[in-house]
Formats: C-alpha cells, sequence, structure tokens
C-alpha cells in the first residue's frame, strides 16, 4: 500500500516520538516482524532505576578506628597500715621515768602500792586496766599513745609523791660529815648516809618527828645503843636503836616500813629498811659523829 509523502512524515515523526517516550519510561518497541506486525512492547531494566531488581552498589562504609578493648579499672592503692605506738616501758623496765608512770596511776587510784620504780605485775595490770576503760588495746605495756593520755589526766607529781616508801637518792653531803666516822642526815632529801673519812659505805631512807614533836639538827654523837629496845614514852617499840640527843635515837620502824611519808615519828629517825639498818647497827660505834642538817 502506497503512503503519501504527508502521512508518511507524520508517522515517522510518531514512531521517534513513541521510542522517545518508551526509552524515558524504561522501554522500546520490537521492530516489526517480516509480515509488518510490530510485536509488544519490551519493557528494558535500567540499573538503578526502580522495579529492575537490582539494588545500586552500596557504597563502601568508610574505615573505621579500631576498637580498643577495655581498660581494667586501675588498681585501688592500698591503705598503707598504721604503725603500732611506740612503746616507752613494759614489764621488766627500771628507773625514775616508771616511777613517774607509778605516781601517776596512783592519782587515779589504778594502783595502790607506792611507786618502786620497777614496773612488775601490779604495774602492768593497772596500765592494762587504764587501757581499757580508755578504749586503747589492752596491752600492759605502756606506749606513746597510753602516755599521753595519762599525762593528761595527771598532773606532775611531788617528790614524796615518788618516794612514798623511801628510794630516793641521797643528798649531797654536809661538809661536816667529811671527816671520821658520820651519820649523816639529810633533811632535805631525807636519806642518811653513813660515811668513813669522806666516803659514803651506805645510804638509807629515813623520816623525822612530826610538827610538834620535830627532830633537832645539829651535831651530836652516838652515846648508847639498844638491840632491842622500847619506848619507856610512847611503849613502842624501837629495835637497833642509836641515841643521839635526849631521847632521840636512830632506829627500825615498823610504821614507816607499812606507811612510809604518810606518817612520823616522835623525834626520832626512823629507817623502814631492816635489813640495812641491822647492817648499820653492826659497824656504828658509841662515840661516832652524828649529824643533822637541811
Amino acid at each position: 500500500m502506497r503512503i503519501p509523502g504527508r502521512t508518511a512524515v507524520l508517522l515517522l515523526a510518531s514512531a521517534v516520538t513513541l521510542a522517545a517516550l518508551a526509552a524515558l519510561c524504561g522501554c522500546t518497541v520490537r521492530p516489526a516482524d517480516p509480515d509488518g506486525k510490530r510485536g509488544l512492547p519490551v519493557r528494558v531494566q535500567v540499573p538503578g532505576s526502580p522495579g529492575t531488581g537490582t539494588a545500586p552498589p552500596t557504597p563502601a562504609a568508610p574505615p573505621t578506628a579500631p576498637i580498643a578493648p577495655p581498660k581494667a579499672p586501675a588498681a585501688t592503692p592500698a591503705t598503707p597500715a598504721v604503725p603500732a605506738p611506740r612503746v616507752l616501758w613494759s614489764r621488766g623496765d627500771s628507773g625514775p621515768a616508771v616511777r613517774e608512770l607509778q605516781a601517776r596511776l596512783r592519782q587515779l587510784a589504778w594502783l595502790t602500792a607506792a611507786p618502786t620504780g620497777s614496773y612488775g605485775e601490779l604495774t602492768e595490770r593497772a596500765v592494762r586496766g587504764f587501757q581499757g576503760r580508755r578504749g586503747l588495746p589492752r596491752t600492759g605495756a605502756t606506749d606513746a599513745v597510753t602516755w599521753q593520755r595519762l599525762v593528761a589526766m595527771t598532773r606532775t607529781p611531788g617528790t614524796w609523791e615518788l618516794y612514798v616508801m623511801g628510794g630516793q637518792p641521797a643528798g649531797a653531803p654536809d661538809p661536816r660529815c667529811l671527816t671520821g666516822r658520820v651519820l649523816c642526815i639529810s633533811k632535805t632529801s631525807r636519806t642518811l648516809r653513813w660515811m668513813v673519812d669522806g666516803r659514803t659505805l651506805s645510804t638509807m631512807a629515813v623520816r623525822f618527828g612530826a610538827q610538834y614533836t620535830p627532830t633537832r639538827e645539829g651535831v651530836f654523837r652516838v652515846y648508847w645503843k639498844s638491840r632491842h629496845h622500847v619506848s619507856t614514852l610512847y611503849d613502842s617499840p624501837m629495835p637497833y636503836a642509836m641515841f643521839f640527843s635526849g631521847g632521840q635515837a636512830v632506829h627500825y620502824s615498823y610504821d614507816f616500813a607499812a606507811r612510809g611519808y604518810a606518817g612520823g615519828s616522835h623525834g626520832c629517825v626512823n629507817v623502814r629498811d631492816e635489813t640495812a639498818i641491822a647492817r648499820l647497827f653492826a659497824q656504828v660505834r658509841v662515840g661516832d659523829k652524828v649529824v643533822v642538817h637541811w
């Protein structure tokens, strides 16, 4: 069949337009078969277009830094152990510091015995009791903390609190004691020195007369010795008596041995150490000098 020229041009233009629309819509037109028939449109799969069934390639993820393993928690530093307080004195020690410890414990009634200067069982027991009452470790040893607490609760003990039962150091000898055989007796230190030609052979604690019966002071001589003497005025025993002035003598005193400086004599010079005065009695002669001084 012959197609007029204008109609052929229009058909050609329509075919081009349809081809362009098919391309835009993802379709194409199959060419005419030998019989001049056109086939159905064929759908063309455009990569990346909707409904194609093929997903566009996923862009590669940007590289990431490697994940570091979690850090172990820092170890908590151990709390340093608190050092135990330094022990100042314990059982078996002795000296002036122990005597002061005992006197302070005595002020608080933890110790009833007089200070001796020796840290024994009684002192250990008293310290343990004091520590327990204050919430301190009950060791029985006096450490720095125990001592500080005790000092804060007490006052500085006086000389005769420290030496309730004697034991104090002897005072310096009076110049009148430096020649011959002398019983050199100091009221200041409450001691007796037995001296021969300026050399001290022995010392012992003594006590003196009370306020209304004072012991006389001065230089005297031993005029009589009586081993088992009994006072005719007071009917009291005066063993190892060495008389030097009227009825006043140096002698052993049971009361001084029992009560220490809590009591006094009727003017005599009392000695509390029986062994010491027994030895002295054996050495002193009638006529030996006696010096009583401050």
